[in-house]
C-alpha cells in the first residue's frame, strides 16, 4: 500500500512542487498551508510521514512538531522539517522540538525524496514494543560513548545515594545482556534477573514479572542485575525485550535509574526516549570527548519528550596533568556545562570492591560521594 505523507508549508508554490514530485514517486500526498490545520488533520489522517516548514501563521513548525510529540497517536510519525531557515540555532530550535531530520531549501528534488525515503525506512523496523504507557516512575538513564568509563558505577552508587536521601523505593537495571558486573561486585546472589526476562517474548514483560527478578540490597536499592553469557539471547527481539522491561520498571517504582552504556545497545534510541533525564559521561581526552560531541548531537534528535534534560558528567579516572580541563572540555562541546566531575578513587573502589558495598557507602563524606550527591539532588529537583 502506498506511504501517505502530509506537506505543511504556507508557500503554494513549494506545495505544488513537492506534491507532484512525490505523487510521481508512488506517494500519497495531502498537502496544507497552516500549522493549525496540520494538527487537526494528522490526527485523521494518520501520515506515515510529515513535510513540515518552520515559518506559518497561527501555528509555526516547531509548536506544531511539540504538539505532535505529545500526542500519543502521533509521536511516532517522522517528520522532516524543510524550511529556509538555514542557521544551526534553528537547526537546534527544531531537533530540540522533536524533528527527525532538517533540510533547508533550495535542495535538489533527489536529496529531499533520499531523505523521505530514509526515515520512511528507520520507522518500517521501529521496535513493535514501543507502546506509550503512563509512566509512574521517573527515568534516568546514564549513557556513555563507549565501554569501561563508569557507567555501570555511577548508575549503582547514585542509586545508593537516592535511596539513603529520599528513603523511597529506588530501581537500578543493568541494560546489558551479557555484561554484568553488580553480581560480582556486590557479591550478591547469582540470579541475573535480565537473563529471565530475556527469555520471554515481550508481550510477556509484564511489571509483575519484572519485579519478580528485581535482587534486593542491604543498602536501600532493588537491582536488576545481568549475566555474563550471551547464551540463549535472541538479537531479533533483543529491542523489543528491553524496551518493554524499562516500561515494566517505570510502572513500579518511582525513580529508576538505568545502567544504559553504549549506543550499541539494541533499542538504544527508543530506551533514551523513555527517560526523563540522560547522563552522559565524558573523559577529559580529546578523542573521548569528540566522540561525547557526537553522542550528544545524537540524543538531542532522539529525545523528544517535553521536560528531558541531557547533563554532563566529566569522569576522571586517573591523576594527571595531560588531562584536559574541566572548563577545555566544556569548550570542546560547544560550551555544554559540566554539571558533575568525579575525582579518581583508585583505592577507595579497591576497598569498595572488597567489601562489596557501592563507593559512597565507603566515605560517605568524601570527595566522589559528595559529587555523586549533587547529581543526586538534581534527579530529586526533576523528580518531583
Amino acid at each position: 500500500m502506498p506511504e501517505k505523507i502530509l506537506i505543511v508549508d504556507d508557500d503554494a508554490e513549494t506545495l505544488r512542487l513537492i506534491g507532484m514530485m512525490l505523487e510521481r514517486q508512488g506517494f500519497i500526498v495531502a498537502s496544507l498551508n497552516n500549522g493549525k490545520q496540520a494538527l487537526e488533520i494528522a490526527q485523521i489522517e494518520q501520515p506515515d510521514l510529515i513535510v513540515l516548514d518552520v515559518m506559518m501563521p497561527e501555528v509555526d513548525g516547531y509548536e506544531v512538531t511539540r504538539q505532535l510529540r505529545n500526542d500519543p497517536s502521533l509521536m511516532d510519525i517522522p517528520i522532516l522539517m524543510f524550511t529556509a531557515k538555514s542557521q544551526v540555532n534553528d537547526k537546534v530550535v527544531g531537533y530540540e522540538a522533536g524533528v527527525d531530520d532538517y533540510l533547508t531549501k533550495p535542495v535538489h528534488p533527489a536529496e529531499l525524496v533520499a531523505h523521505i525515503r530514509a526515515l520512511l525506512s528507520r520507522a518500517r523496523v521501529r521496535p513493535a514494543a514501543i507502546v506509550p504507557v503512563a509512566q509512574k516512575g521517573f527515568i534516568l538513564g546514564i549513557v556513555s560513548p563507549r565501554g569501561g568509563m563508569g557507567a555501570s558505577t555511577l548508575a549503582i552508587n547514585l542509586a545508593a545515594i537516592l535511596a539513603k536521601n529520599t528513603r523511597n523505593d529506588v530501581l537500578a537495571a543493568e541494560l546489558k545482556p551479557g555484561q554484568g558486573t553488580w553480581i560480582t561486585d556486590l557479591n550478591l546472589p547469582n540470579e541475573a534477573g535480565l537473563a529471565n526476562l530475556l527469555k520471554l517474548q515481550p508481550n510477556e514483560i509484564t511489571p509483575e514479572i519484572v519485579e519478580q527478578n528485581l535482587t534486593t540490597t542491604n543498602f536501600g536499592t532493588r537491582l536488576l542485575c545481568s549475566n555474563n553469557s550471551y547464551k540463549g539471547l535472541d538479537f531479533n527481539i533483543l529491542a523489543n525485550q528491553l524496551i518493554a522491561i524499562v516500561q515494566g520498571l517505570s510502572l513500579i517504582s518511582p525513580m529508576i535509574i538505568l545502567d544504559i552504556g553504549t549506543p550499541l545497545l539494541p533499542g538504544f534510541d527508543d530506551i533514551c526516549s523513555l527517560c526523563k533525564q540522560v547522563v552522559v559521561l565524558v573523559e577529559p581526552h580529546l578523542n573521548t570527548v569528540n566522540r561525547t560531541q557526537c553522542l550528544l548531537e545524537d540524543l538531542r534528535s532522539i529525545t523528544k519528550s517535553s521536560g528531558r534534560t541531557i547533563d554532563l558528567v566529566l569522569y576522571n579516572h586517573t591523576p594527571s596533568s595531560m588531562l584536559l580541563s574541566m572548563v577545555k572540555v566544556s569548550e570542546l562541546l560547544n560550551g555544554n556545562p559540566i554539571n558533575v566531575m568525579v575525582p579518581p578513587v583508585p583505592e577507595l573502589a579497591i576497598q569498595a570492591n572488597s567489601k562489596h558495598v557501592p563507593l559512597v557507602l565507603m566515605q560517605p563524606d568524601g570527595l566522589f560521594a559528595n559529587q555523586v550527591n549533587l547529581l543526586a539532588k538534581s534527579v530529586q529537583s526533576r523528580s518531583g
